[in-house]
């Protein structure tokens, strides 16, 4: 089997590996039990906020030094994470935690993808792009999936088991990473210059532009439900009592929502080639859109179950966005311009996040109403966003129905 071929075997188990989140279902009831509401949400945000310093460095390092290196360090970031999760003590250890996460985070976007079209590309197997995402995408769910509903048992035992969990499957990440070899890339050596114009070129293209804007919303609105979902569980159990329960409960929504996911995955493409691109992307940033509205609204047990289509918009979207900008990027530049791309969208959210946390209570868990007031904004911007992007969306590709 050549290095190629090995990566693209190989992929779909680094995006398992990578998606053991054991402690996703118990993140913000850990913060929580430690921290004020306007801190824990303080905290996400700074999480986002330190990838500023490695996001598009990190892209720069992909492209210029290789990916498999680059992988390689983004393993070791996360295990160090959930290590210093499991075992630290002080607010200080875990702000190095965020950070060390925020590493891997940033490292692996762009370096991901572009290991797996590029060994494609070698291959002779191009064309296969949207297949091999979407089935990385169905890994990546289940890995999700299975992990959720074993943390939130985990928790039951201690909130930090969770994290020691999830540092032993970054381990295997490591051994992953280790494996790959390095993709033969067709780009020519470009100078600093070349490369910034490339770049700025790619900027302003017409698909990747409004493909940018929309992925800077889909990221941010695909979120809130990760960052008010656990507290909205919490609150309708009965509070803050109920801290072991609400785990167990966030662990099995997460489950089921990441099994919904994987199933919608299996249909997208046919809906993808029966609505074109262009109409599946609006049609998953609705959805987003539906599902803050909704929780706005709802309360108790009807807002619980909307959480499951949480990550449908993704399966709807991610892997066809994937597929579309990475013909169009230059070798030399791709991992920079995903790193740039998921820099802003970040930086987005976590501004939309510092806000947020200004007008929270400085004590104290988050009341439903309060996380409904919050929903019902991001809603209304979002409805007035999807009403631009359809019209001044153009055609993706061609084929594509508008």
């Amino acid at each position: 089997m050549s290095g190629a071929a090995r990566n693209i075997a190989l992929y779909p188990w680094f995006k398992f590996f990578q998606n053991l989140l054991f402690w996703q279902a118990i993140w913000f009831l850990f913060l929580q039990s430690e921290l004020s509401a306007a801190q824990a949400i303080l905290f996400y945000a700074i999480y986002d906020v330190t990838t500023t310093v490695l996001e598009v460095p990190s892209g720069y390092f992909s492209d210029r030094w290789g990916r498999r290196r680059t992988l390689i360090a983004s393993a070791c970031a996360g295990f160090l994470s959930c290590a210093l999760f499991a075992f630290g003590e002080s607010f200080w250890v875990f702000a190095l935690a965020q950070i060390a996460m925020g590493a891997h985070i940033a490292l692996v976007s762009g370096t991901d993808s572009a290991v797996l079209y590029e060994s494609l590309t070698s291959e002779g197997r191009a064309d296969e792009i949207e297949r091999e995402e979407v089935r990385a995408w169905r890994f990546s769910f289940l890995a999700l999936a299975v992990s959720a509903v074993a943390g939130g048992l985990m928790a039951l035992s201690g909130l930090r088991l969770p994290f020691a969990a999830s540092a032993v499957a970054f381990g295997a990440l490591v051994l992953i990473a280790i494996q790959f070899s390095e993709p033969h890339r067709n780009g020519r050596v470009r100078g600093e210059a070349e490369r910034f114009e490339a770049l700025r070129k790619a900027l302003f293209h017409p698909v990747l532009a409004w493909l940018l804007v929309l992925s800077i919303l889909i990221y941010g609105f695909g979120h809130l439900p990760f960052v008010f979902g656990q507290p909205f569980i919490l609150e309708v159990l009965g509070g803050p009592g109920f801290i072991s329960e609400a785990a167990v409960v966030s662990g099995v929504v997460t489950t089921l929502m990441m099994l919904v996911s994987v199933a919608v995955s299996w249909v997208a493409p046919g809906v993808r080639r029966w609505l074109g691109l262009k109409s599946i992307l609006l049609l998953a940033f609705c959805i987003q859109i539906m599902l803050a509205a909704g929780l706005a609204v709802l309360g108790n047990v009807p807002a619980v179950l909307l959480l499951l289509l949480r990550k449908v918009p993704d399966s709807l979207a991610q892997p066809f966005i994937a597929a579309r900008i990475q013909p169009i990027l230059e070798d030399e530049m791709r991992a920079t311009y995903i790193s740039l791309r998921n820099l802003v969208a970040r930086l987005f959210f976590a501004a939309s996040l510092l806000l947020v946390s200004v007008n929270m209570s400085e004590v104290g868990a988050m009341t439903i109403k309060e996380i409904q007031a919050i929903l019902a904004v991001y809603a209304a911007f979002g409805l007035v966003c999807l009403a631009g992007l359809a019209m001044t969306g153009r055609r993706l590709g061609s084929g594509d129905r508008d």
